[in-house]
Order: structure tokens, then sequence, then C-alpha cells
């Protein structure tokens, strides 16, 4: 009888192992089917959204489907920068991954809400200026990316409005002191502008509700001229300021070539959509383990020049042919 009991016994550790196992197995079903939930997460934040199919592409040149290995929580202001904080907020409780900021706006909205999500700047205008970085070569934190601080930029801007609008003296400058980094744009305006012997109107515009008054505030000055500070709202409010800027017969110049795709004069800048592009490389590399602190802040490669030659003409401007040369886009 005690071998039989012990055989009994036997076979219910036997059937014991058997269940606890069958157990592990059955909660290893639901954990492989979770799997693909824990792709990447990235979260985009930004005021407008614009150029974000550039990131997207950028993504998908690296090898990232999305909804397959990546997975992207869009988050976009309605160009209203004070909800950006709020939308950041909600990209750090979903527990992104990482989150790409674009602009300098979206960039400090992201750093007020955490220090230990990795961000990753699309087009800060001046990231060491602003304190998102220590510096571009060693950034220290968890911000990274690509600023479209070029040289001598706000100097070019104003050599070409000189160019196209001979004897040019007065030239209203349209800004939002909102912008993180608008202070550091202007700065670098006005000691262009004291180097060409030019008088600046300086006019703030913090909501498109604004441009009415600005336009009629630079003629009041005696304006012959308008240069657009970088800023989101220069973007998202091209075709305002462009009719206005027609209606005014004021040559303007802007650092975004969405101003001249909707009727305006001319832009000078880094090629925009480039960087968002290339933002995405900095994704790639956080997500194979790179720290931010450690990934160098990238400049600007590409910058375009581009002419609404038609805007001209309705102005009464003759573009000079040696500036018609240098353009990389000219819009007939």
């Amino acid at each position: 009888m005690t071998v039989v009991r012990s055989q009994w016994s036997v076979i219910g550790i036997s059937v014991v192992y058997l269940a606890v196992g069958a157990l592990l197995s059955g909660l290893c079903v639901p954990a492989e089917a979770q799997q693909p939930g824990k792709i990447p997460h990235i979260g985009f934040l930004s005021l407008s959204g614009a150029n974000q199919e550039a990131f997207r592409q950028g993504l998908r040149d690296l090898g990232y489907i999305e909804g397959k290995n990546i997975a992207i929580e869009s988050r976009m202001a309605a160009n209203r920068a004070d909800r950006l904080s709020v939308l950041a907020g909600e990209l750090v409780d979903l527990k992104v991954d990482v989150i790409v900021a674009a602009g300098s706006q979206a960039v400090h909205a992201a750093q007020r809400i955490t220090n230990n999500i990795p961000i990753v700047m699309t087009s800060s205008s001046d990231p060491i200026g602003t304190g998102f970085v220590a510096s571009l070569a060693h950034p220290g934190g968890n911000i990274t990316g690509l600023s479209i601080l070029g040289p001598d930029l706000s100097t070019k801007r104003l050599e070409m409005l000189k160019e196209v609008v001979l004897g040019v003296s007065r030239v209203a400058v349209f800004w939002n002191p909102d912008d993180p980094a608008a202070k550091i744009s202007l700065r670098e305006t006005q000691d262009a502008a004291k180097a060409q012997a030019m008088h600046l109107q300086i006019v703030e515009i913090r909501e498109a509700s604004d441009f009415e008054s600005a336009f009629r505030a630079a003629n009041k000055g005696r304006a012959r001229a308008l240069i657009l500070l970088p800023a989101p709202i220069v973007a998202t409010q091209a075709k305002q300021i462009a009719e206005l800027a027609l209606k005014n017969n004021l040559p303007a110049i802007s650092p975004v070539s969405e101003f001249p795709n909707a009727g305006g004069l001319m832009s000078y800048g880094a090629n925009l959509a480039d960087l968002y592009g290339r933002a995405a490389t900095y994704v790639d590399k956080i997500l194979k383990g790179a720290k931010p602190a450690d990934l160098p802040v990238e400049q600007p490669t590409k910058f375009e020049l581009v002419i609404n030659l038609k805007t001209a003409k309705q102005i009464g401007l003759v573009i000079p042919p040696n500036v018609l040369a240098r353009a990389d886009r000219v819009i007939r």
C-alpha cells in the first residue's frame, strides 16, 4: 500500500506541474498578442501640423511603417500657442517614447512639461539662446534636433530687399514676441539694419487678427518694404499676409516658402521640409538607444530663395536679373 500511495503522490505532483504549466502557457498568449502594442510611440507636437508629412516620409525612408513598427500620436494646437502646454501634457500622459516638437514654441512647451522624455526639435531658431541646449555639439539634456539658425540670414534678407526695392531705407518688421526665439531674431535684424543704414519699424503680431492693424501701422510709418521674422504664425497665415501685402503694395520677404507660394513676393531661409525629414533620423537613433544629450544639434544644409514674379509685376516691381539668377525657384 505504501508503494501505491507513493505512485499516487508522484501522479498528483505531476498533475499539479501540468496544471501550473498550462496556466503559465495561457498567460503567455495574451502577452504575445499585446506585442504589437509595444511598438514605439512618437508624439508630434505642433501649432499647425505643417510639414508633418515630410517627417513621416523621413520615417518611411528609414524603414518605419506606421501601425506596424511605429505609432504616431499627433497633437496640433490649431494655431493657438496657449494650447501647446496642455497638448504636451497629453503626450507625456500617453508615455510616448519621443516627442517631436515643431518650432520653438512647441519645444518650449514640451520642455516645461518633461525633462525625462527625449525631445527632438524640427526647426528651432536658436536652441542655445532659448536655453533648449547647452551647446550645439553637446546638448546636455533631453533635447536635441535641428536648428534653422543659419549664417547671417537676417542680413541676407535685408540685402535682398535692398536689391529689389531700390533706395529703400524704411522697413517694417513683423514679429511675435511670444515666440521664444523672436527676440534673438529681432536683435540680429536690428544689427543688420544698422550696418546697412536702414530704419526699422517694429510691429508686434501675436494672432491672425493682428495683421490688418499691423499693415495699417506700416503704412502710417511710411515703410517701403516688409520683413517677416521667423514664427509659426508667418507660415500658417501666409495667404492672409500675402493678400494684405499686395493690397498695400508693400514688397515683403519671409523666412518660409509658404509665403511666395501663397502669393507673397519672396522668401529666403532654410528648407523646412528637409529639416523635418532629417528629424526622423534623430528619432531613429534615440529609439536605438542614443541619448539626446549626446546627439549634436544640426544646422541647415539647404537654403532656398523663392521669388513670385507674378506678384512682383502686380506691385510694379522689377526683379533685377542677378537676383532672379540666384533664385532656387521662380513662380511665374
